[in-house]
């Protein structure tokens, strides 16, 4: 299981002391494999860009019209998180439901 977050998000810590099994990967500092993005924009698609986050905020109306591939590829910090892969499958979010998918209390 690999969680992609931010180290220093606060639900990130939530479901990193919930899974603490699960590989840790910063999406600042390591980004998100390509192959890893483009399965969570096929299952989640806009859902995936945090547009409440303050980078999202610092963005122009121009950059805020790119496709949400090329929003996460030049701003890895706009994904929503954390993003939870467990073999094939991916859980988006640390909220009540994610948490039943993954079978965490």
């Amino acid at each position: 299981m690999i969680l992609y977050g931010l180290k220093t998000c606060d639900t990130c810590r939530k479901a990193r002391r919930a899974l603490p099994d699960a590989q840790f990967v910063d999406v600042r500092d390591d980004g998100v494999p390509a192959a890893v993005l483009a399965d969570a924009l096929a299952q989640f698609g806009q859902a995936l860009v945090n547009t409440r986050s303050t980078t999202w905020r610092s963005l122009d109306e121009a950059e805020r019209t790119l496709s949400p591939a090329q929003l996460l590829a030049d701003h890895p910090t706009l994904m929503k998180r954390p993003l939870v892969v467990d073999g094939d499958r991916m859980v988006l979010g640390w909220d009540k439901a994610a948490q039943s998918a993954l079978g965490v209390a």
